[in-house]
């Protein structure tokens, strides 16, 4: 996987229905060379070649983004991105959605490394890493406004996770390649969104505990 121009992630990202502007372009052609560099090396993500990585990976940013602006949040929300990995979702969601506060939270530490290394690059505004478990994360973390995770945990155990968390009428998104069951036992589902990606269609659930729903 070789580094990109803006140019080129500008016109693959046209090409796929999404239209940016030079600085969220040259900032993904950032992210996607460093992670080109570091991927021979550290086998974060399975894309060999950053027009894979952009159109599987990074175009799950730009929908969640479109996404989180649908909903009621703060306008200055504490978010904690859970599993975080090599920064997919949330360092190219902070290109296209930059609200608020942002942790991604990994434990594990060569990717703990490339994130906070791609992000001292990137400059992205208040957008941290925990090199930690969530359960060591320190209490003036916590209430927050937004959980998100991809594949972290079954959602019924994450959902017993993160319920204590959330301030009053949080939300915990789930991205997902599938529909969401009809009922989640002690929350309300606030809205699903499906978007078209390669393989399939996939999902973003927004889930409210229910004594906070809106």
């Amino acid at each position: 996987m070789r580094k990109p121009s803006p140019n080129e992630v500008a016109a693959l990202a046209a090409s796929l229905g999404r239209e940016m502007d030079e600085r969220q372009a040259g900032l993904l052609a950032e992210y996607l060379g460093t992670l080109a560099k570091w991927n021979r090396s550290m086998n974060l993500v399975g894309a060999d070649h950053w027009r894979d990585a952009l159109s599987n990976l990074v175009a799950d940013s730009w929908h969640l983004a479109d996404f989180l602006t649908t909903q009621s949040l703060p306008e200055s929300p504490r978010c904690l991105d859970l599993g975080a990995g090599a920064g997919l979702p949330g360092i190219p969601l902070r290109v296209f959605w930059e609200a608020g506060d942002y942790t991604l939270v990994e434990i594990r530490l060569k990717r703990v490394a490339f994130m906070r290394f791609v992000l001292s690059r990137m400059r992205l505004e208040r957008t941290l890493v925990a090199g930690c478990r969530v359960e060591e994360l320190p209490e003036e973390s916590f209430p927050v406004d937004l959980v998100l995770s991809r594949a972290f945990m079954p959602w019924d155990e994450l959902l017993a996770l993160v319920g204590p968390w959330l301030a009053p009428g949080g939300l915990c998104v789930i991205m997902a390649n599938e529909e969401p069951p009809r009922q989640f036992p002690g929350w309300e589902t606030v809205r699903v969104s499906g978007y078209p990606a390669p393989g399939g269609q996939r999902y973003f659930w927004a889930l409210s505990p229910a004594s906070s729903s809106r």
